[in-house]
C-alpha cells in the first residue's frame, strides 16, 4: 500500500502518522475562524488566490489522468484480436478506477472554474469540496490496488516491447496558457499522481478554512470535507509503500527501511552525529561521507547489528557509560543566544532586500551554532548491545525518541529473524541504498527549514491534563508534557502520581513557556518505586512508558481565547486534555492589583512596610519550604506546578490566611516554586525596577570586566532597600539550589533562565519601547535579562552592608 507523501510543504496539521509509521499521533481539529488580525475582506481575497492556484493544479491533474487513459482504449481494442498487447484482465488491473477518478475531477473542475472566474464575496463552493471528499472511496479502491497495478505494469513492460514503449513515454498536455504543448511522463509516475492529489486537496482545504470567516456558509462544509480527507489520509498512511522503502538482498529477499533519523552517538569519548537506519532485519549506523563538489553524497557505514543479535541491556545490567564531558549549560545558552541573534539579522537583511551573499553567510553561521547545539544538548542515554560483544551508546533529547526506537526494534524482533554476517559487497550495496531510501533528509535545524515554514509559537501554552482511560490493570500513573525548542524536546511539566488506578483523573493545569515551539508531546508513565532499578548511565530510577502521543501546535487552532479540548490516543490509552495559548506580550503584562490589601500585584515597598519586614512574607515562606523539601527535586523551578494549586496559594497569601503554613506543608513543591515565580512576575514593576532596566541592559553588555563590575554594583546600590534586600535574599537561595545540581539538574544558568525575565522584564509602559515581535523579545531582551541575573549568581557573595557602606546588618531571618 502506498504512503501518502506528507512533504515539508504540508501543513503540520496534516501529519497523520508518527515517525515510526505507527498510530501514536493525532491531528488536531481544524482551525476556528480567521487568524487573529485577518480582516474578512482580506480573508476573502486570500480565498480567491488559494482557489486560483488550486484550479490551475487541478487542470494539470486532469491532463495527467487523460494521458493515462489515452492508451487504454487502443489497448482494449487489441485485447480481443489475435495479437493482443495486454489481456483484458491486465488492462483492468493497471487502469483500475482511473476513469472514475477522471470523471469526478472533471465534474469538480467544470463546476469550480466559473465560480473562480466570476468571483465575488458571496460566492460559495464548500458543497463542491464536500462532494469531492465524499467520493474518496474511489481513491481507497485505487490505493488498495496500486501495488498490484504497478507490479502488473512492470511485468508487462518486461515481457512486451510494445507496451514498454507506451508506458515509458506518455504525453501530458500542458496548461492552456503554457508554451509547452506536451511533456513526456512515465506510466509509473502518472499512476502515483492520484495518491499525491489527496494530500494536495487536503492542504487546500486547510488553507481555505484559514481564510474563511466562521459565519460564512462555506465554513462548516469545508470543515466537514477536511475531516473526511484527514481521516482518509490517516487510514491509508498506516503502511508504507514497500516499493519506496525496500532494497533486495542477494538472496532475493526484500529488506525494507522501517525508520531512520539523526542520533548523537558517543564514540571514543566524544559525541558524533550519525544517521541511523532501521531495516526489517538490521540496524545500520552511518555517517555522510565528505564529497567533492558535483559528486553524489554517500554514506559510510560505521557499524551494523542484525536484529537477531541486538539486545537492550536493562538499566541495572548496563555498565557505566564512558565519561563524556557534559557541555556546560551556559555554553548551550550562549549558542541559543547566538542563534536567536542570527535569526534576527537574517530577517532584517531579508526585510531590507539585503545581498543574498550576506544572508547565506549568516545562514552558514546559524547552521554551525545549531549543529553544535544539536550535538551537545542531548543527555538521555539509549544503549544497544550486540549479543556477540560490543555495546553502543546514543544520547537523545527525549524519552519519547528513546521509546520510539526501542518499540520499532522490538516490534520487528517478534518476527522469526536469523543472525547473519554481511559480506563487504552486501554491506556496500546496503549502505549505498541508504541515500536513496532515507526519509529524513536534513539535520533537524531551523537553517534547513523553508522560509515559508512556521517559525513556531512564542508565549505561554496553558494545558489541562484531565484524565486517562484504557489501562488494563491498576498502576501508579502520571503524565509529563514536552515541547520542542531549538530543534530538540524539553520536559516542561509533570502531573502528580495517581496511585493504584486504571482511570486516573488529574485535572491539573500547567503553564508552559514556548520558545518557537511547534509540537506538544504527552507521555504517560507507570511510576516505579523499586530503588534497585537504577540506570547506571544517569543514576535515575527508570519509570515505564505506558503510552506517548504528539500534537502539532498549529497557530490557527491554538491562538484562540477559548480552551480547545482534545483526546490523544496512545497504545490503546486515551488521554483527555485541553489547551489555550497566550502570546508572550499578552501574558507578560505587569498589571497592578486593584486591591492593595493583598501581596500579588502590589509594590514590594508597600508590602514590606505593611508587614514591617525586610523581605515579603510570601518570599520567605516559599523559599523556606523549597529548601526544606524541594532542593533535591529534579527540575525545581523549571518544571511547572499545577496552575490550580498555584492560584489557591495565591488566594491564601493575598488573604493573609492563618492556614498558610499548614497549606504549604501539604502542597506539591512545584506549586510552591511556581507561586514564588508568579509573585515576582506579577509585581507592578520588576524587582530590579523599570527606571534602572535600560542601565542593566547597557551594563551587562560592557566588555571591560572592571567597568562591568563597577556598573553592576552601582546599579544594585541604586535599588530601593526592600527591592535590594529581597533580591540578595533570593540570590543566596538560588545559589543553594544550584549547589545540588548533581541531584536536581538545576545549574546557575538554568535558574538564571527561569528567573531572569521574571525579575527584570519591564512593565508594559516601559516594554513598548523595547519590543518589536514575539521572537525578538526572546532573541535580545530575554537573553540579556538572563545574563544580568547570571552575572550576580556567579558573583562572590554580595553583602547589603558593604554595598550601602553603612552598618545596616542583613541576615536571613528578616
Amino acid at each position: 500500500m502506498p504512503y501518502i507523501d506528507e512533504s515539508p510543504t504540508m501543513s503540520p496539521q496534516l501529519s497523520a502518522r508518527s515517525q515510526s509509521g505507527g498510530g501514536d499521533s493525532i491531528s488536531p481539529t481544524p482551525p476556528e475562524g480567521l487568524a487573529p488580525g485577518v480582516e474578512a475582506g482580506k480573508g476573502l481575497e486570500m480565498r480567491k488566490l488559494v482557489l486560483s492556484g488550486f484550479l490551475a493544479s487541478e487542470e494539470i491533474y486532469i491532463n495527467q489522468l487523460e494521458a493515462l487513459l489515452l492508451p487504454m482504449k487502443p489497448l482494449k481494442a487489441t485485447a480481443t484480436t489475435s495479437q493482443p498487447v495486454l489481456t483484458i484482465q491486465q488492462i483492468e488491473t493497471i487502469f483500475y478506477k482511473i476513469q472514475d477518478i477522471y470523471e469526478i475531477h472533471k465534474e469538480f473542475y467544470d463546476n469550480l472554474c466559473p465560480k473562480v472566474q466570476q468571483w465575488d464575496s458571496q460566492v460559495t463552493m464548500g458543497h463542491l469540496f464536500q462532494k469531492l471528499a465524499s467520493q474518496l472511496g474511489v481513491y481507497k479502491a485505487f490505493v488498495d490496488n496500486y501495488k498490484v497495478a504497478l507490479e502488473t505494469a512492470e511485468k508487462c513492460s518486461q515481457s512486451n516491447n510494445q507496451f514498454q514503449k507506451i508506458s515509458e513515454e506518455l504525453k501530458v498536455k500542458g496548461p492552456k496558457d503554457s508554451k509547452d504543448s506536451h511533456t513526456s511522463v512515465t506510466m509509473e509516475a502518472l499512476l502515483y499522481k492520484p495518491i499525491d492529489r489527496v494530500t494536495r486537496s487536503t492542504l487546500v482545504l486547510h488553507d481555505l478554512l484559514k481564510h474563511t470567516p466562521v459565519d460564512h456558509p462555506d465554513y462548516p462544509l469545508l470543515q466537514d470535507a477536511l475531516r473526511i480527507s484527514q481521516n482518509f489520509l490517516s487510514s491509508i498512511n498506516e503502511d508504507i509503500d514497500p516499493r519506496r522503502t525496500a532494497v533486495t538482498t542477494p538472496k532475493g529477499e526484500t529488506r525494507q527501511l522501517v525508520k531512520d533519523g539523526f542520533l548523537v552517538e558517543v564514540s571514543e569519548g566524544s559525541r558524533k552525529l550519525r544517521h541511523v537506519f532501521l531495516f526489517t532485519d538490521v540496524l545500520l549506523c552511518a555517517k555522510l561521507k565528505k564529497t567533492s563538489a558535483g559528486k553524489h553524497q554517500q554514506y559510510d557505514c560505521k557499524w551494523y547489528i542484525p536484529l537477531a543479535d541486538l539486545v537492550f541491556p536493562s538499566p541495572e545490567e548496563s555498565e557505566a557509560s564512558p565519561h563524556v564531558h557534559p557541555f556546560p549549560d551556559h555554553e548551550l545558552e550562549d549558542m541559543k543566544m547566538k542563534i536567536s541573534a542570527l535569526k534576527s539579522e537574517i530577517q532584517k537583511e531579508k526585510a531590507n532586500k539585503g545581498q543574498s551573499r550576506a544572508i547565506e553567510r549568516l545562514k552558514k553561521k546559524m547552521f554551525e551554532n545549531e549543529f553544535l547545539l544539536l550535538l551537545n544538548s542531548p543527555t538521555i542515554p539509549f544503549r544497544i548491545h550486540n549479543r556477540n560483544g560490543k555495546s553502543y551508546l546514543f544520547l537523545l533529547s527525549s524519552d519519547y525518541e528513546r521509546s520510539e526506537w526501542r518499540e520499532a526494534i522490538q516490534k520487528l524482533q517478534k518476527k522469526d529473524l536469523q543472525a547473519f554476517v554481511l559480506s563487504s559487497v552486501e554491506l556496500q550495496v546496503l549502505t549505498g541504498s541508504c541515500f536513496k531510501l532515507r526519509t529524513v533528509h536534513n539535520i533537524p535545524v531551523t537553517s534547513n527549514k523553508d522560509d515559508d515554514e512556521s517559525p513556531g509559537l512564542y508565549g505561554f501554552l496553558h494545558v489541562i491534563v484531565h484524565s486517562a482511560k484504557g489501562f488494563k490493570q491498576s498502576a501508579h500513573l502520571y503524565c509529563t508534557l514536552e515541547v520542542d525548542s531549538f530543534g530538540y524536546f524539553v520536559s516542561k511539566a509533570k502531573t502528580r502520581v495517581f496511585r493504584d488506578t486504571t482511570e486516573p483523573k488529574w485535572d491539573e493545569e500547567f503553564e508552559i513557556e514556548l520558545e518557537g515551539s511547534q509540537s506538544l508531546r504527552i507521555l504517560c508513565y507507570e511510576k516505579c518505586y523499586d530503588k534497585t532499578k537504577v540506570n547506571k548511565d544517569n543514576n535515575e530510577i527508570v519509570d515505564k512508558i505506558m503510552g506517548k502521543g504528539q500534537i502539532q501546535l498549529d497557530p490557527q487552532t491554538v491562538e484562540t481565547k477559548n480552551w480547545h479540548t482534545d483526546v490523544i490516543e496512545m497504545n490503546g490509552i486515551k488521554v483527555e486534555f485541553s489547551m489555550k495559548f497566550t502570546s508572550r506580550d499578552m501574558s507578560l503584562k505587569r498589571t497592578p492589583s486593584k486591591k492593595q490589601t493583598g501581596v500579588f500585584g502590589v509594590k514590594i515597598s508597600v508590602v514590606t512596610k505593611r508587614e514591617r519586614s525586610k523581605v515579603p512574607y510570601i518570599v520567605r515562606q516559599c523559599v523556606e519550604e523549597v529548601e526544606k523539601r524541594g532542593i533535591e527535586e529534579v527540575g525545581i523551578y523549571r518544571i511547572s506546578g499545577v496552575a490550580t494549586d498555584i492560584q489557591a496559594l495565591k488566594a491564601v497569601f493575598d488573604a493573609n490566611n492563618k492556614d498558610i503554613l499548614l497549606m504549604l506543608s501539604d502542597m506539591d513543591i512545584n506549586a510552591i516554586a511556581g507561586t514564588l515565580k508568579l509573585y515576582f512576575r506579577e509585581l507592578p514593576e520588576p524587582l530590579l525596577t523599570d527606571r534602572l532596566y535600560p542601565a542593566f541592559m547597557e551594563g551587562i553588555a560592557l566588555s571591560d570586566p572592571a567597568a562591568k563590575e563597577n556598573c553592576m554594583m552601582h546599579l544594585l546600590r541604586s535599588l530601593p532597600d526592600p527591592n535590594l534586600i529581597t533580591f540578595l535574599f533570593l540570590l543566596e537561595h538560588l545559589k543553594r539550589v544550584a549547589e545540588k545540581e548533581p541531584i536536581n539538574k538545576m545549574s546557575l544558568h538554568n535558574l538564571a533562565t527561569v528567573f531572569g525575565p521574571t525579575l527584570l522584564r519591564p512593565s508594559e509602559v516601559e516594554s513598548k519601547a523595547h519590543l518589536t515581535s514575539a521572537a525578538d523579545i526572546w532573541s535580545h531582551d530575554v537573553m540579556a535579562q538572563v545574563q544580568v541575573l547570571l552575572y550576580y549568581l556567579q558573583h562572590p557573595p554580595i553583602s547589603f552592608a558593604e554595598l550601602k557602606r553603612n552598618t545596616l546588618y542583613f541576615s536571613t531571618d528578616v
